[in-house]
């Protein structure tokens, strides 16, 4: 984490939350991934969220016709 730039460093605080919030995941869990495997699994989540999206907005247009 050194070296960050602040926007980085606030990015990183809120991507944490996020994680814990809504993801269940520990701050313990989160403070001891290598950063390559934070990195894989924050993109995992983004595409299981994208995915989800879809899914829901398909059901959504489906609802109106």
């Amino acid at each position: 984490m050194i070296g960050l730039s602040g926007e980085d460093l606030a990015n990183f605080y809120k991507v944490n939350f996020i994680m814990i919030q809504e993801h269940k995941y520990s701050l313990t869990e989160l403070e001891n991934m290598m950063p390559w495997e934070r990195t894989i699994y924050i993109n995992m989540l983004i595409k299981h969220m994208e995915e989800l999206n879809k899914k829901r907005e398909e059901a959504a247009r489906k609802r109106k016709k």
